[in-house]
């Protein structure tokens, strides 16, 4: 007799800012196949990552624990694969699983995917055309060049998969596309779109970093002056000044920003028609999140790191016919470190108590606990590298965000060994939606600090994470 469990489909995108969605209120995207999954099921609109970078966010997804746990903190802290991770539990219960595309948790024997009765993956961050893939085989995998556009061929491995497997069985299938990571190459089909219309700026692409920690302005994530030729697809005018060069080059970073989301749309409404023409809608949860935000223009800035909201806010939506009333919207914290526990909660496979996340089922049925969280914590351990972004950590709940910029690489891989006085920011979420006036100092948010501080120092106790003040000033 065919298994009753439900099926999973987890797709997850790689630096696909929510307001890049349609069904986020876009004012610069049309995204219709997403735009199914939400008006089928339920927004997410204060989900959060815990550490806005590619390898670790990853990590804390799988196996559902904070960076400082599972002790990937960095780009250059590659997963261990004998960690426990919810496909694992899922493949021990019976389901059948796989993953296709992005994985860059590391690779070889010791970092290859485990918990998978199949899997391909590209190495490292992948090539968008003609990429590698590591197959399923000994000695962390086999590698071979396929020919195609990766989110297509991430797609093909995906249906393809689907197609062979047991149908008497659930499965959870992990789609993870590469794209719209750097360096933002469209395939062919999407190549031509807004070539005759501009973007819309986004409200804070001309910020001068003025009234906030010293972080914002030593950043080295600017549109224009800090991108290359890969990425604007020419040579960087060098005569234009600062503010007119960003001018130029969000046009040229955003619309190749959004015809290559514009394929993964495309594919999602592949694999979405597969559902339906099989008759699957109705017994399998469809997830669509991104490993965490993206700056596009925001701030002057591409790429993520910080925790300002453009970064730290994820995409995340559900459909579920059985659980989720279609079109609605929950405005409640979840986390990454949650989703494990979610996908085990939806199988019927007990969770952890190593799990760190807590599932979230209950908001898929429109109840919010009475002891649901009310603020988060997050951390960038990656001091510098790459953009000269400084590690940070902090607490935003529903209205305010208290960061604290330590400022130091204490001893993690990848970081730079250069460090700077600390500072904190302080934002007023609500009268400073955009997080332009840091109003730590001012004598009015004091007792809201201190409240702050205090919970700050709360979370990290409960997680397990230490304290780096220097000082409290």
């Amino acid at each position: 007799m065919p298994d009753s469990r439900p099926n999973i489909l987890f797709i997850m995108t790689d630096d696909h800012a929510s307001h890049a969605m349609s069904c986020y209120c876009s004012r610069i995207n049309r995204t219709p196949h997403l735009d199914r999954i939400a008006e089928g099921g339920m927004r997410f609109d204060n989900c959060f990552c815990t550490n806005s970078i590619c390898t670790p966010s990853r990590a804390a997804i799988l196996t559902g624990t904070y960076n400082h746990v599972n002790e990937v903190t960095t780009l250059d802290t590659p997963m261990d694969n004998r960690l426990l991770t919810f496909p694992k539990l899922l493949q021990a219960a019976g389901y059948q699983t796989a993953i296709f595309g992005k994985w860059h948790l590391g690779t070889g024997p010791d970092h290859c995917p485990t918990g998978f009765d199949d899997w391909a993956v590209l190495p490292g961050q992948g090539r968008y055309h003609n990429p590698e893939f590591i197959f399923k085989g000994p000695d962390g995998g086999t590698w071979r060049t396929v020919p195609g556009y990766a989110t297509d061929l991430i797609t093909d491995m995906s249906l393809d998969w689907l197609e062979g497997r047991d149908p008497d069985r659930p499965f959870c299938l992990l789609c993870h596309h590469k794209a719209p990571h750097r360096p933002w190459y469209p395939d062919e089909t999407h190549a031509a779109m807004y070539l005759n219309e501009d973007v819309p700026e986004p409200e804070t692409l001309y910020d001068d970093y003025a009234n906030r920690a010293s972080a914002a302005a030593a950043a080295e994530m600017r549109v224009g002056p800090h991108m290359t030729s890969t990425d604007l697809k020419c040579e960087v005018p060098a005569e234009l000044p600062d503010m007119e060069l960003r001018k130029w080059a969000y046009q040229r970073y955003i619309k190749d920003y959004l015809r290559v989301v514009a394929s993964v749309d495309d594919n999602v409404g592949r694999m979405l028609d597969t559902l339906r023409d099989a008759g699957l809608e109705e017994n399998t949860i469809v997830i669509y999140t991104s490993d965490q935000g993206f700056f596009l223009g925001d701030h002057g800035w591409y790429d993520k790191r910080f925790m300002y909201e453009e970064s730290l806010r994820m995409p995340f939506i559900a459909r579920y016919p059985r659980e989720i009333a279609p079109g609605t919207v929950n405005d409640d914290i979840v986390l990454n470190v949650d989703f494990p526990a979610l996908f085990l909660d939806l199988a019927g496979v007990e969770i952890p108590e190593s799990f760190q996340g807590r599932s979230f089922r209950p908001l898929l049925q429109g109840a919010t606990p009475d002891d649901w969280r009310e603020g988060m914590y997050y951390r960038y351990w990656m001091h510098k590298a790459h953009h000269n972004v400084y590690a940070h950590y902090g607490i935003r709940t529903r209205r305010y965000k208290l960061i604290y910029y330590y400022a130091d690489a204490l001893g993690q891989a990848g970081a730079i060994d250069e460090s700077y006085e600390p500072e904190w920011e302080l934002f007023d979420l609500q009268e400073d939606p955009y997080e332009l006036h840091s109003v730590v100092d001012d004598p009015a948010y004091a007792a809201i600090r201190a409240q702050l501080t205090d919970e700050l120092h709360r979370l990290q106790a409960e997680v397990g994470d230490a304290r780096y003040e220097k000082d409290l000033g």
